[in-house]
């Protein structure tokens, strides 16, 4: 159970990968949690159909509901369905997000516009249909799943993602500043390049201008085509996905206004969380020198 009062908790992108690990590890740990996917009647009927048998069969409160991050309507109704649920809501995770790999030069602006649009874009809706509630309530956690690629040793070719993830870092850590009146905390979770216990890399999508595509292959074709191999040899064999999830239950469970702002789950090192921590103590000693230390939760600089 949960070393405090249970809570109402609301997951987007929860059909598979860090979002399905993510809800059972909430639910397992006393949390009544509404699984966001999209497309739960088609493309995603059986991942709903699935949280709904381990659910049962686990006695959890663990719920699928429909979530399209892309379209405010779906964002307002799912967060509808909690509050007529359960009258409040006391926790989003960001987590939805789309993984791109190619030559960033050969992905049409229209193609980054879709990244923004999850990874970005879809934090936002959510957020305008959540927070409003959660200010009424004068409490609450807005939990942001980001990547090391933002600060760490990021590969070439995942460019549009590395981007929007990185503008998805800064807008969790502007909102931070901007909630922390309001008693919601903030914290970003950090994974590594876990290359099993997700779809990131089998789901990636690529781009659609293949002759620019086709004109890195003769020099860089190789590097491509070997880059999860890469990465998979930096992750030592006992690293697990589920870690991830553990962290944010962990933080779920911790006192308001002692959460850390990052918390990396990192198993290939790949050096983020070491710019993080100065990125970060330096923000918070700007936000002192300028007179907002109360902006400033006490791990906010941690």
């Amino acid at each position: 159970m949960p070393s405090g009062d249970p809570k109402v908790v609301l997951v987007t992108g929860a059909s598979s990968g860090f979002g399905a690990l993510t809800v059972r590890a909430l639910a397992g740990a006393g949390h009544t949690v509404y699984a966001g996917m999209r497309q739960t009647a088609t493309r995603n009927a059986a991942a709903a159909a699935e949280a709904l048998r381990h659910a049962e069969d686990n006695g959890l409160a663990l719920h699928p509901v429909e979530l399209d991050v892309t379209s405010q309507e779906s964002a307002d109704a799912a967060v509808a369905r909690v509050l007529g649920a359960h009258g409040r809501l006391d926790v989003i995770v960001h987590n939805a997000g789309h993984m791109v790999l190619g030559p960033s030069e050969a992905f049409a602006p229209e193609e980054l516009a879709q990244q923004y649009d999850v990874n970005v874009l879809g934090t936002q809706r959510v957020n305008r249909a959540a927070l409003p509630h959660l200010r009424r309530q004068g409490s609450g956690l807005l939990v942001w799943i980001g990547s090391t690629s933002t600060r760490g040793g990021a590969p070439p070719f995942v460019g549009p993602y590395f981007a929007a993830k990185a503008a998805m870092d800064a807008l969790a850590v502007s909102y931070a500043g901007e909630l922390v009146r309001f008693g919601i905390d903030t914290a970003i979770v950090v994974p590594g390049a876990f290359t099993s216990g997700t779809n990131h890399f089998t789901n990636s999508g690529a781009p659609s201008d293949a002759a620019r595509a086709a004109a890195y292959e003769e020099r860089y074709g190789a590097l491509l085509d070997g880059l999860g191999d890469r990465l998979a040899e930096l992750v030592p064999p006992e690293a697990d996905a589920a870690d991830v999830a553990a962290a944010v239950a962990r933080l779920v469970d911790m006192p308001p206004g002692a959460r850390p702002l990052r918390t990396h789950v990192d198993p290939s090192r790949d050096g983020s969380e070491v710019v993080s921590v100065v990125a970060d103590r330096i923000r918070a000693d700007f936000f002192r020198r300028i007179g907002l230390d109360d902006l400033l939760s006490a791990g906010s600089s941690l």
